[in-house]
């Protein structure tokens, strides 16, 4: 397929803004002040068609700014509803985003949202912007993900703008554009199950299944199949990418029902974090008092969340038990992901039963002494390396005799393989990422943008695509985090 080499050239088809009008209010983005590209990702332009080098052009900028119409797009903002923090929140919707439209890429078809556009009808109390601090967040979230191989949403640009912003303090305004096959959340069926209205219902079911899930229609199967299926299908996403999550010591901060991806993918970037030292009961979301989106309650929260789209799937299920049935897989859906991912993690080629028993000896003590989560299973790797000491692991813990204790017991559990250790030293390194996106590696990106150095960012968004790989000069990118970074802290305003 050939890039495109203008804006004008960009295939679009435009799915979601064929749904009956109440699925969304068309409108067009609210222009900003002085906008400026800060970073582009020439990775995500090709697949969805665009060639890299149209991403240095002004055109680009004020498309992406919201400040000139997309050739061919038809933007609109989606309504939708949720539950937020484990209560109905009732009616939500994109209240500071808009869907551009939709284009057919070499990998598909993709929608382009704008994050930060300005108010629509669903902004409630909100002014309908984003601010460069979280925005920031957001862009480099994204290629992080991406790197580590976890479903997420891409993002193509993030532009900076002069326009002032009230949160905590006075910021300034930028706009992400935001990329996915499709943006639909869990609270898009709840939205329609709560208004009883079982037309748009299905007409929204079978829009997904026919765009995303095919394999989910049958025809002339029983009437309600089709939406058994699909919550089967989403489950199973779903299930496996809590379990990436965990993996990687990844809190998601708000896991509430609109925000969770129909296709399973990591869906608003707003207070997440990746872990430093490890707590098992931590807390991204400083906004999250009773702390319900937790690094340990993620998986259950997941299940939690998926019996509210089976709710919203029941009026056309037909009957409640399939649906029950399809929820009853999560638990051993979840751990089919997690157990491998963490015998990969160890290095363990075969999985024996006494597996979960070591693995959770390892998270009992990285707990107890708030080892660090990325560092204690990069460093793993190296065990009993030839020139390699054990200093850097015992580095990561206190009671190093318990760390020596729970060592004997990994070494004779290796032993009863037959792999040898170069090999799995390079599948550990393989899977066990040596670069996250820390707090404060964000953080020093936002102090620097605020200035209009955006070379930090550069320089993450370079790093991060390849988390895996040792990089020469990128050392302080894998360092532990300085003192300072215990002082900071992310809400939902981020």
């Amino acid at each position: 397929m050939t890039l495109a080499r203008s804006l004008d050239a960009l295939r679009f088809v435009n799915s979601f803004a064929s749904l009956p009008p109440a699925f969304y209010t068309r409108l067009t983005p609210q222009p900003v002040r002085r906008p400026r590209l800060v970073h582009a990702d020439a990775e995500t332009a090709r697949r969805i068609g665009l060639d890299p080098t149209v991403l240095q052009t002004p055109g680009f900028v004020d498309a992406f700014a919201g400040n000139t119409p997309l050739p061919g797009g038809d933007p609109l903002a989606a309504v939708y509803s949720g539950h937020q923090f484990g209560v109905w929140a009732g009616q939500l919707g994109d209240g500071r985003a808009l869907l551009l439209g939709e284009v057919a890429g070499p990998g598909g078809s993709f929608e382009l949202q704008l994050k930060g556009s300005g108010m629509t009808p669903y902004s409630r109390m909100g002014d309908g912007r984003a601010v460069l601090r979280s925005s920031v967040r957001e862009y480099l979230a994204s290629i992080a993900m991406r790197g580590l191989g976890i479903p997420t949403t891409d993002a193509l640009c993030l532009i900076a703008a002069d326009d002032p912003v009230r949160r905590e303090t006075l910021e300034t305004a930028a706009v992400v554009t935001r990329v996915a096959p499709s943006f639909v959340r869990f609270g898009s069926f709840e939205h329609w199950a709560a208004k009883g209205d079982t037309g748009n219902l299905r007409v929204l079911a079978d829009y997904v299944i026919e765009h995303d899930y095919p394999e989910c229609g049958v025809a002339g199967d029983e009437p309600g199949a089709p939406y058994v299926r699909l919550l089967h299908a989403v489950l199973r996403r779903t299930a496996r990418l809590m379990a990436q999550w965990q993996s990687v010591g990844f809190m998601h901060g708000v896991m509430n029902t609109d925000n969770m991806s129909i296709l399973g993918l990591t869906l608003d970037y707003g207070p997440y974090g990746f872990m430093d030292g490890f707590d098992a009961n931590h807390i991204c979301n400083h906004t999250d008092t009773g702390g319900r989106y937790a690094w340990n309650t993620q998986p259950m929260v997941g299940h939690w969340n998926l019996y509210r789209l089976a709710e919203a799937l029941r009026p056309l299920a037909g009957a409640a038990e399939p649906l029950r049935q399809a929820l009853d897989t999560y638990e051993a859906e979840f751990l089919a992901a997690f157990m491998p991912a963490m015998n990969a993690k160890l290095g363990l080629a075969e999985r024996l039963p006494e597996d979960g028993e070591l693995i959770d000896a390892l998270w009992q003590l990285m707990h107890a002494q708030r080892a660090d989560f990325t560092q204690t299973f990069r460093r793993l790797a190296y065990l009993d390396a030839p020139d390699s000491p054990l200093e850097p692991l015992h580095a990561l813990f206190t009671d190093t005799a318990a760390l020596d204790a729970w060592l004997e017991r990994y070494r004779a559990r290796l032993a009863r393989e037959a792999r040898p250790a170069e090999a799995r030293r390079a599948a550990m390194l393989q899977v066990n990422p040596l670069y996250v996106l820390r707090n404060h590696l964000a953080e020093e990106a936002i102090q620097a943008a605020r200035n209009d150095d955006f070379s930090v960012i550069a320089r993450l968004a370079e790093t991060l695509r390849d988390p895996y790989t040792a990089q020469e000069g990128a050392e302080d990118l894998a360092a532990l985090p300085p003192a300072w970074a215990c002082d900071l802290s992310v809400s939902c305003s981020s």
